[in-house]
């Protein structure tokens, strides 16, 4: 048999099997398939969600706008309205990039955009509400406005309860496509911009990798880099292993490339970002090359700063601790999500350590890094979780002295363990627990800042204050934000600040050389 023939035998052997599948398939799979839109309905499933893992994920380095579509965009604007956490801030980045090579250009005005997309969180029931709170206040103007295309991507479009909300209640989107098919957007606009139906593109594959997309970031001082994506962890009351897909690298040198290009444009500062940062590299078969690794290599580029977020303590190890000793451009501030401080809670949690093992990680990075700064993440009122276990996270916080910590009230995410646990803990105990945290936290940062007063400390210059466009405001290396008087040129650069009043949450001091104190 030669090869034309075998190719035309898999032919009739695939239609055969075609012809089967579809007798086998009932007209309501069949219409859900074919006639709504292009989404097909999968709600989060953590078995479905870690088979996903034996996948191979591939590497694409040929990124490029259609010809067709290169310059669709010109003489309109887009808007992007970001929601969550630092790795939807760089997707915004990089669909602001997609948008910027198709022509369009950026706006803060809602009234003048012809594209906004709002780039939504699924963390938090709150983020979810905000978003259809938005949803709501944009139709006025797709009504005033009909060739205005309003989109909605992010984590939230992850969610099949959110999709079939949308689709049953606000026809006024005109798009809805998720986390791992961004470099999608110039065929999506497209579809949009030429059907008259709603685009609906979920993938609920994770995407593969791909290397070369464009980005509009957001300073020419600090940038995110991306090393990873997804998470394998599967925390019981968390939904970001099914809305952003299991752990995926980039390739080391991939990101070494990104981050001496940023040095060559004069970036000060990178962090180096992912769900689960520490975890990078543990996916690699044919090398061994973690977090630690990268990190020692992009210790010998000339770029002031490097920073990480965020970690999972159950994947940092010695080494990576080993390579932050060394300093330099190596910043001590650590970020270690620890959630509770009840062993019991934990392991309801899925965080798959104790206690005990937090508290010897953190004499570990203490024991190396004498003057580390610890700031953490802490849920508060997980279901059924008793007085007892709450003070335990009370003292744990005390013990490590965290200088700083985001504090959350428990929230169910549909799809996720925990939501199905029933809680007994009454809303009021909730609130009162959290207030009692938030308190010791202020204390704790408090007391911290107070160390810095008359130090001198290396700030790198943001920009004006918020609050005083007389007044410029910065970061030290570990992360506290300064407030001081000094001309505008030193935005942008590093320089000595002594500090001369502290508040709980700021430093306020005076330029080496210039003396003017802040009022």
């Amino acid at each position: 048999m030669n090869e034309e023939q075998r190719k035309q035998q898999a032919q009739i052997r695939s239609e055969e099997a075609n012809i089967e599948r579809i007798k086998n398939t009932s007209s309501e799979e069949l219409i859900a398939k074919y006639f709504h839109a292009e989404y097909e309905p999968q709600a989060p499933d953590i078995k479905k969600a870690r088979k996903r893992r034996k996948e191979d994920i591939q590497f694409h380095y040929d990124f490029s706008i259609p010809e067709d579509m290169q310059r669709i965009g010109e003489g309109k604007k887009f808007l992007i309205r970001t929601y969550g956490c630092q790795m939807n801030e760089h997707d915004t980045e990089v669909m602001a990039g997609i948008l910027s090579e198709m022509g369009y250009e950026s706006t803060n005005v809602t009234e003048e955009a012809d594209i906004i997309l709002l780039n939504t969180c699924a963390i938090r029931e709150n983020a979810e509400n905000k978003v259809f709170g938005e949803i709501g206040h944009l139709k006025p103007l797709k009504l005033e406005k009909p060739d205005l295309i309003i989109g909605v991507c992010g984590c939230m479009s992850q969610e099949e309860s959110v999709v079939d909300r949308i689709l049953k209640k606000h026809q006024h989107i005109d798009l809805i496509f998720g986390t791992h098919n961004i470099h999608r957007l110039p065929h999506l606009v497209k579809e949009a911009l030429f059907g008259k139906e709603m685009i609906v593109e979920v993938w609920s594959k994770e995407g593969d990798i791909i290397e070369n997309l464009p980005k509009v970031r957001k300073g020419k001082i600090k940038a995110w880099v991306n090393i990873m994506y997804g998470c394998d962890k599967f925390c019981t009351y968390c939904i970001v292993p099914m809305t952003r897909g299991k752990e995926r690298s980039r390739r080391p040198q991939d990101i070494i490339q990104e981050v001496r290009h940023l040095v060559a444009q004069g970036y000060k500062e990178v962090t180096l970002l992912g769900q689960n940062v520490n975890a990078y590299g543990k996916d690699f078969e044919d090398i061994e090359y973690g977090l630690g690794d990268l990190m020692d290599d992009i210790h010998k580029i000339d770029i002031p700063r490097v920073r990480f977020t965020t970690s999972h303590p159950r994947d940092f190890d010695d080494r990576l601790i080993e390579v932050l000793a060394q300093g330099g451009n190596l910043l001590d501030h650590i970020h270690l999500p620890v959630q509770s401080g009840s062993s019991e809670i934990l392991k309801k949690m899925n965080r798959k350590y104790t206690r005990e093992e937090y508290l010897e990680l953190v004499r570990k990075i203490r024991e190396a890094m004498p003057n580390a700064t610890l700031t953490t993440d802490i849920i508060v009122g997980f279901p059924n979780e008793t007085e007892e276990q709450f003070e335990e996270t009370m003292t744990l916080m005390e013990e490590v002295g965290f200088e700083a910590a985001y504090t959350y009230i428990y929230s169910p995410r549909e799809g996720t363990p925990a939501a199905r646990k029933k809680d007994d803990v009454p809303e009021e105990v909730k609130k009162q627990r959290l207030y009692r945290l938030n308190e010791l936290v202020n204390k704790q940062s408090a007391e911290s800042m107070k160390t810095y007063q008359g130090e001198v400390v290396k700030v790198l210059v943001e920009g004006e204050s918020k609050k005083d466009p007389d007044v410029l405001a910065g970061y030290t290396e570990r992360n506290k934000l300064v407030n001081f008087k000094g001309p505008k040129s030193v935005i942008g650069q590093i320089v000595e600040v002594e500090i001369t009043d502290t508040k709980t949450w700021s430093l306020n001091g005076v330029m080496a050389e210039n003396r003017v104190e802040v009022e």
